[in-house]
């Protein structure tokens, strides 16, 4: 009533209520504006964002961790399957083949974002797409494979979590002869085709090889029957020791290698705890699903807008010491205290 007053008294002075209806038009209007922005928004985060996996490991249970770790690092940030969240996710052990075919369907799915692991994988995928952003995980050598030209800006649509330095080749030497003094010779196990950046291990490897009164070799294996192969010849040779760098083959394959270097007696050193859970003496690395879980931040800041080539790629910051005490006592070997004090978890 008040206000149909006031009306009533402009409408007097001026003779002409149009400019106030204009007035109270353009106030509604404004207001509406100031509201679509927030119905945007929320209509935005609601409607369902599609982004894919390609990985050329197993899906088993250490897969499934690594997902796992994944998926709860988007649902701490809001993403979940349920609501605003599709993943199209490709497995793959084979060859390249059976990797490009999926690749090349995920592709064609048009995801916003996919995530890949392994170097293989990704080597594949930079092959289909130079637009969709890349986020991955897994990989050693960014650079050198040619996936990006630096880490701090990597350009282009790729951007990740590398999973070692090399210096690491230091580290595994340095275990290797604290665990079992009496080796001389480290033989590193790998595929040539699927890990391309061993060369860059190796070298770090010799390089520091005599400070532990060592020599380094590399020796290679393409499948089942050439990592056994391989292990029974290093077996045959005196003061040997293992170890196994990180690959889609040594990873594929590693209940079989565990199982070997047992039966062999030959002391080994891995890249990863499931080896050491498996069997293996010793393991040390990067602690996987943490880099899954941070890769999930990754994704989360290209669908809210981020460019992949201004994102850094980032080097490992969780490393994990896990020594098989059951395995040691086995093969006869004294784990120094000092070293089983340093160690992160001990099986017995």
């Amino acid at each position: 009533m008040r206000e149909s007053c006031m009306y009533g008294s402009e409408r007097g002075a001026r003779g002409d209520s149009r400019p106030y209806r204009d007035r109270r038009e353009f106030i509604a209007a404004l207001g509406g504006a100031a509201a679509w922005p927030l119905a945007a928004r929320a209509q935005q985060a609601d409607r369902v964002r599609r982004i894919a996996l390609l990985t050329g490991t197993a899906k088993d249970a250490e897969g499934e961790a690594r997902f796992t770790a994944f998926r709860r690092g988007l649902q701490e940030l809001g993403w979940t399957a349920e609501r605003n969240l599709r993943i199209d996710e490709r497995w793959s052990v084979g060859g390249s083949d059976a990797i490009r075919g999926y690749a090349a369907e995920l592709v064609g799915l048009a995801p916003e974002v996919i995530l890949v692991s392994t170097t293989p994988a990704l080597t594949v995928l930079q092959q289909e797409t130079r637009s969709i952003p890349i986020v991955f995980v897994q990989v050693s050598d960014p650079i050198g494979q040619g996936f990006t030209p630096s880490l701090a800006r990597p350009g282009g649509n790729i951007t990740g979590f590398t999973n070692f330095e090399f210096s690491m080749s230091g580290k595994w030497l340095e275990l290797l002869k604290e665990i079992a003094p009496q080796v001389r010779r480290a033989a590193f196990l790998f595929d040539p085709a699927t890990a391309p950046y061993a060369g860059a291990f190796l070298r770090q490897a010799e390089a520091v090889a005599p400070a532990f009164k060592m020599t380094s070799t590399a020796a290679h294996a393409a499948d089942a029957d050439g990592i056994e192969r391989t292990i029974a010849a290093l077996a045959r040779e005196p003061d040997v020791g293992l170890v196994v760098l990180p690959d889609v083959l040594t990873t594929g394959h590693r209940e079989r290698i565990v199982a070997l270097a047992a039966e062999r007696r030959l002391p080994a050193v891995y890249p990863f705890r499931f080896f050491a859970v498996s069997g293996g003496l010793v393991s040390y690395g990067v602690d996987i699903p943490d880099q899954w879980r941070r890769a999930a931040g990754y994704v989360d800041r290209i669908l809210k807008g981020a460019k992949p080539g201004d994102l850094p790629v980032q080097q490992p910051v969780k490393f994990e010491l896990v020594i098989n005490l059951k395995t040691a006592q086995a093969l006869g070997l004294d784990v120094p205290t000092t070293l089983l004090a340093r160690a992160d978890e001990v099986i017995e």
